[in-house]
């Protein structure tokens, strides 16, 4: 910074998110772009490591955290592989600069907003948590349980990111609900077996062919067709509870947010099914078990997104422009 004194320089090297956030007010705009930034990232690594598996490149890097015993990038001798998973580690550092965007976007917040930048720290713990165990996961060649523990954590650090996102377009009043108790519940009904699915789901992928090396690499000792079955049960069962979520919703007169959010999850729900069917008859193919799993995140982001919409806080950050919460209340008025 120009005219940086050697007190300036100190103070900046004790606590340099203090420091910026005294000199530097963000637009609430920028604010949730920032947000938006960590979440879109959060996916896009959940992406690219399935890639990394459906290419058999888990194990490009044999070890961690070198890449080889003697190299700390891929060398050319380890080719397409090696390149693939080195890049997925790279990502890592891309995600980390999103949430640390968001993290000093949110600190400098004016006035100060703690509840957002604990969301932001929150992010890059499980971040930096699922680094070290994606680390585990390559030193036990690929253990399918291990493999599943790194996609759940990675959902975590996706529902963190999508309540972040979602509080930046917030007050921080107390929340008010929207919806009576039992739709509530019925939300959390809804919520419960979005998290059995995508449990079942890492169970399919641990019991399924795509084992992430071309090396013999260990499966669950599961029949991967009756797994595949139950989570198609299962996601049935999510689709059927938004369809009465939707209904329950248009009989009681609820606010346009939970309507929007619930006809969303509906049509991402729709979208998703189509790919796990056609990748079930096709004999899974990489290109659309790859998309099936950024739809996984999709959903699970629709999810959230309805039972955030069960509620509003008072006191949007941006004065004149009305977040979803105020149209909500815009649409109950009506």
């Amino acid at each position: 910074m120009p005219n940086l004194t050697p007190t300036d320089a100190v103070a900046a090297a004790r606590n340099p998110l203090a420091f910026v956030a005294a000199r530097w007010t963000p637009q609430p705009r920028t604010i949730r772009r920032a947000a938006l930034a960590a979440l879109v990232m959060s996916v896009v690594i959940v992406v690219t490591g399935g890639a990394v598996r459906l290419t058999g490149s888990g194990l490009g890097c044999p070890t961690w955290p070198k890449c080889t015993a003697d190299s700390l990038t891929a060398t050319s001798a380890m080719g397409f592989h090696g390149a693939i998973e080195f890049g997925n580690r790279m990502l890592t550092y891309v995600l980390c600069a999103a949430v640390g965007w968001a993290i000093v976007a949110a600190r400098s917040e004016k006035p100060y907003r703690r509840s957002l930048t604990r969301l932001g720290w929150a992010q890059f713990w499980v971040v930096m948590g699922n680094a070290v165990l994606g680390g585990v996961v390559v030193l036990v060649g690929l253990n399918p349980y291990t493999v599943a523990a790194h996609f759940l954590l990675s959902s975590a650090l996706i529902t963190v990111a999508t309540v972040m996102w979602q509080r930046t377009r917030e007050g921080d009043a107390a929340p008010k609900p929207l919806v009576g108790k039992s739709v509530q519940q019925l939300v959390w009904f809804l919520v419960a077996a979005s998290v059995l699915l995508i449990a079942v789901g890492t169970v399919v992928t641990g019991s399924g062919p795509h084992a992430g090396d071309s090396s013999k690499v260990e499966r669950m000792p599961l029949d991967w067709e009756t797994v595949s079955k139950l989570h198609a049960v299962l996601a049935w069962i999510v689709v059927t509870l938004t369809f009465a979520l939707w209904f329950v919703l248009k009989a009681v007169d609820a606010p346009k947010g939970p309507l929007d959010r619930t006809r969303d999850l509906f049509l991402v729900l729709l979208a998703q099914g189509v790919i796990g069917y056609v990748q079930y008859f096709t004999n899974l193919p990489e290109a659309l078990v790859a998309l099936h799993m950024l739809g996984s995140g999709l959903v699970w982001i629709a999810v959230l997104r309805v039972l955030l919409s069960l509620r509003e806080r008072p006191g949007t950050p941006e004065a004149g422009l009305p977040g979803p919460t105020a149209e909500a209340t815009v649409a109950t008025a009506a």
